[in-house]
């Protein structure tokens, strides 16, 4: 879910073509999760191959993905979670109730016949299993599209990759990328995104955002130490933050008494006793530099049997994702490392 920091963090809408020829470092769950929920029938259910396992993942990858490095020429590199640390268990086990509930509204609104209803409910039910995240690496390595493994949170290592300028920005939906210090949070990374309105029964179309953490520091004349204690308050998927405590009032509070050791006694004593160890897994989160982000040569062969063999894809429009990263990868003339970061 990550922290609720939306109205109060400034961002500049863009166009994909203001993008062309950046990189990113991805948070493949953010994304993956967001085709499982959107690719979907009518009636909410997932795409599915002929043996009844979902594909509504690998239909995102191949065709969202890949347009978006042939025709804006941009570089992803994919980063997959890693072991989720024992502070997200109750936010892991509140997302499993509210998926269960959501199934459990979907089957009901189909009983009625209420689709609209029914494909509201059902885009809050997906769930990225390990295999799907596997299917997802095995598929991006038959691309050419490098993907890394962090030890923890992925969108922990994509903000590493970005304060190192190995990327020009972290991909992500959460705010969370902020805390852990991306310096250029890019939402929205998409073709003709919608965001799911649920509780319409509807969408809306999406554009990408540049959010700069140096701006929303100075806009509120924080530091970001101060900003990870603000979403301490509010609550992040690490911990409950304290009720009552909205994003406005957290800011008030910070900039007030400057930290959360300075806060009244009948505030501090709200907040779950581990905030210490939250604020070091911002701040100090678990990452690794044994990785490439080199893109590597496209397997055709291997791809055609997962997608079209395994899978039941269609093989003409596999090959034309085929013809079109072949053409993407021919030789140009060498770009200058700017182009890149």
């Amino acid at each position: 879910m990550g922290v609720k920091l939306g109205q109060l963090v400034p961002r500049q809408t863009l166009k994909l073509e203001d993008l062309q020829s950046r990189s990113f470092a991805v948070d493949a769950a953010n994304i993956l999760h967001q085709f499982l929920a959107l690719i979907r029938t009518p009636d909410g259910v997932p795409l599915k191959d002929s043996k009844g396992r979902v594909t509504s993942h690998l239909v995102g990858l191949l065709y969202r993905t890949t347009r978006l490095v042939t025709e804006y020429d941009m570089k992803l590199i994919f980063v997959f979670d890693g072991k989720p640390p024992d502070l997200k268990a109750d936010e892991i086990e509140k997302r499993q109730k509210q998926r269960s509930k959501a199934e459990k509204d979907y089957q009901e609104a189909l009983a009625r016949g209420d689709l609209k209803t029914a494909w509201s409910k059902a885009v809050s039910t997906g769930r990225l299993t390990r295999e799907m995240a596997q299917e997802a690496q095995e598929l991006l390595g038959y691309l050419g599209i490098p993907f890394i493994h962090a030890p923890c949170e992925g969108e922990a290592q994509a903000a590493f990759m970005a304060t190192k300028g190995e990327v020009w920005a972290s991909a992500s939906r959460d705010f969370d990328s902020l805390l852990f210090g991306a310096p250029r949070l890019l939402r929205y990374l998409t073709l003709t995104g919608r965001k799911r309105l649920p509780k319409r029964g509807t969408s809306v179309p999406l554009q990408p955002e540049l959010i700069e953490l140096s701006r929303v520091l100075a806009e509120h004349k924080l530091t970001r130490e101060q900003l990870v204690d603000m979403a301490l308050l509010i609550g992040t998927d690490f911990n409950s933050g304290v009720r009552g405590i909205g994003p406005k009032t957290a800011l008030k509070l910070i900039t007030e008494h400057k930290s959360l050791e300075n806060l009244p006694s009948d505030i501090l004593e709200k907040l779950s006793p581990n905030y210490p160890k939250v604020r070091e897994l911002f701040l100090h989160h678990p990452v690794t530099e044994e990785y490439s982000i080199s893109p590597t040569p496209m397997d055709k062969e291997g791809l055609v049997r997962f997608l079209c063999d395994e899978r039941g894809f269609s093989r003409e429009r596999v090959l034309s994702v085929v013809d079109r990263l072949a053409k993407a990868k021919e030789p140009k003339r060498q770009r200058s490392l700017d182009s890149w970061t």
